[in-house]
């Protein structure tokens, strides 16, 4: 049976109601307003936390890409610029950290390099995610452990042997795992939900998911399935500018997609079979024997 994990105030894990994240990632395309209106969506959904990214340009972005020109909202410009563009720095983060606590919102963010690590670290998030880029890098992996904080590991991409080798280098009592599928978006017949069994008697950590897939059934369907997690890109607008966009979540989606988890954890019960007092008076009508 997998364990719990604390992120923040709440527990993650068995028996514990499934914990939605709402990753901003990128969709905010460098604008700390409109990463505030995610933010506001996100919390009127009832989604439990936020996630964005961070990456330190230079270090993340291939020398042979740095130079390529690319169209954007905002001219065209060479990819490394691009990613200068759309990354927030120190006074953006703590603006965002000022909101999301007067929202009662925590939030975290996935780090693509050791630097990131330590920048986010001023912050103090309650949990890191490591990307399914990542699994392989262990000397991010180590420097994500040694903060000591709670890290949910994304395994899209990725061989079982590649997860193992990971887990390997992490604490599994901080450690949560998510099922992923690395397309942007994903077909559903490569969403694979029984991975999520594979993965829980596998790893004695919690298992969650992380969709990519267009709609929101086969996520409930995850957290029907045992996700003690569910994490979906949130978007103002599906047809915005950027890569991540088409594979997310407008926010009356998102809220419908909190409501169904909910209603389907209170649907789920206890698997022991009873009369229900409402249905006394039914037997007493209907029953002939």
């Amino acid at each position: 049976m997998s364990c719990k994990v604390k992120i923040g105030e709440q527990w993650v894990g068995e028996g514990e109601p499934c914990f939605i994240i709402a990753e901003i990632g990128l969709n905010h395309n460098g604008d700390v307003r409109l990463a505030k209106k995610l933010i506001d969506a996100a919390a009127l959904a009832g989604c439990d936390a936020v996630k964005f990214q961070k990456r330190t340009p230079e270090r993340c972005v291939p020398p042979e890409l740095r130079e390529v020109k690319r169209e954007t909202p905002w001219g065209i410009m060479t990819y490394l610029e691009y990613r200068h563009r759309v990354e927030f720095g120190k006074d953006q983060y703590a603006e965002i950290d000022r909101y999301c606590k007067d929202k009662g919102m925590p939030w975290f963010a996935s780090c693509w390099d050791e630097e990131s690590v330590d920048f986010m670290e001023q912050f103090a998030p309650p949990c890191y995610k490591v990307a399914s880029a990542s699994v392989t890098d262990l000397a991010l992996l180590d420097r994500t452990r040694k903060t000591g904080r709670p890290i949910i590991l994304s395994t899209g991409m990725s061989t079982i042997e590649e997860i193992d080798n990971a887990v390997a280098h992490l604490d599994r009592e901080r450690l949560l795992i998510a099922h992923a599928t690395s397309t942007y978006p994903c077909a559903p017949h490569e969403l694979n939900l029984r991975m999520l069994d594979t993965l829980r008697k596998r790893y004695p950590v919690p298992i969650g998911y992380s969709g990519h897939e267009v709609g929101l059934v086969t996520s409930t369907a995850a957290a029907v399935l045992g996700a003690c997690f569910v994490e979906r890109h949130i978007t103002l607008d599906r047809a915005m500018w950027g890569s991540d966009q088409a594979a997310s979540v407008e926010p009356h989606g998102f809220s419908r997609l909190v409501r169904d988890i909910h209603e389907c954890e209170k649907a789920m019960g206890d698997g022991h079979k009873r009369i229900y007092e409402s249905e006394l008076p039914i037997r007493a009508r209907l029953r002939r024997v």
